[in-house]
Formats: C-alpha cells, structure tokens, sequence
C-alpha cells in the first residue's frame, strides 16, 4: 500500500549516495581481483594501496548513506507491488546495507591481521584493529572474498529486479532512482 505522504522519488543525495557506493563497491572488486593474481612488485602494493583507500572512503560514504537514509524518509511500496516483493526488496536493502559496512571491515581487520597497515590516502595511518596473526589473516581473507562474492550476487539479483520491473512491470520502481527515465 503506497504512503500518500511519502515522496514519490527517492532524493538527489540518496540517488547520488546509492549510484556512488553502488558502482564503487564493484569498482574496488573488480580492482580485488585483478590485484590478487598480480606478482609481488610495487605495482602490485600501489594497487593494494589504492584498493583500501576506495574501501576506507566507501566506508565513509556509506556512513554518511545510511545517516541520510535514518533522517530521510524514502518512497514508499509502488501500488500494485505483491507485498512479498516489497518484503524481499527491504530485506534486500538491509542485507547491502549491511554489507556496505561489512566489506570494508573485514578487509580491515584482514589488512591489520597480515600486519598491513592502513594509510589512508598515505597520509592518515589508521589503527590495526587485531594483533598480527598469519591464521587470522587467512581467514579475514576468506571472509572479505566471500563477503564480497555475495555482495556481487546481491547486486546482480537488485539490478535485475529493478530492470524486471522497468521493462516487464512498466511501473515506477527503477524510475525512482532514475528519474530520467520514463515509466514505459
């Protein structure tokens, strides 16, 4: 059931906010992968270097996502919706949610376990979060990749629901976060 006093649209900053985490995540992913199968070279930690620096700012940017999500209130269900998708479609957000913050993290705590420290843009060290430890860090590693093979997932299922719902649906759902588009 729609909130006739909800917006129809989801904000410019939350539409900016959701399209800069959203691409960056994969962005820093990709880079993940391709910097994972690189030879030890500096090449190799300028890369490393640069892929927890976009992990650190999306991290920030994700703070600063959610704050705005708590203070902004954001469109209700699209009318004629079955309630079991818009159920999913929260759970969906709350689990990226989630992840937007569980990513980062975990290859905090993997970087400081390897005994990695983190500088932000070289300039600003952050803390190691846990002590040295060669099996932690295998693990943290194991849970960063995995973490992020399941935000990929995620992403891919979110994206296709929004694209079902533009082309199949013809409703207001993918127009919301891209209000160029026209309901078709």
């Amino acid at each position: 059931m729609t909130n006739p006093s909800s917006p129809s649209t989801y904000t410019g900053p939350a539409r900016s906010l959701h399209w800069l985490v959203g691409l960056g995540m994969l962005a820093t992913f990709g880079v993940g992968i391709y910097m994972s199968d690189l030879p030890f070279s500096p090449t190799k930690l300028q890369i490393y270097s640069w892929h927890k620096w976009a992990g650190v700012t999306l991290f920030l940017l994700s703070v600063i996502r959610l704050a705005w999500r708590l203070t902004h209130q954001a469109p209700g269900a699209v009318a004629g919706i079955p309630a079991w998708q818009h159920t999913a479609a929260e759970w969906m957000h709350r689990i990226l949610y989630v992840l937007m913050f569980a990513i980062p993290l975990s290859g905090w705590l993997m970087s400081s376990a390897k005994g990695f420290q983190t500088v932000y843009f070289g300039l600003l060290p952050l803390p190691d979060l846990v002590a040295k430890s060669k099996d932690l860090g295998d693990i943290l590693g194991k849970v960063h990749g995995s973490l992020n093979l399941l935000m990929v997932t995620l992403v891919a299922l979110h994206a296709a629901a929004a694209i079902k719902h533009h082309l199949i649906d013809r409703d207001e759902v993918l127009v919301r976060m891209l209000p160029f588009l026209k309901t078709r």
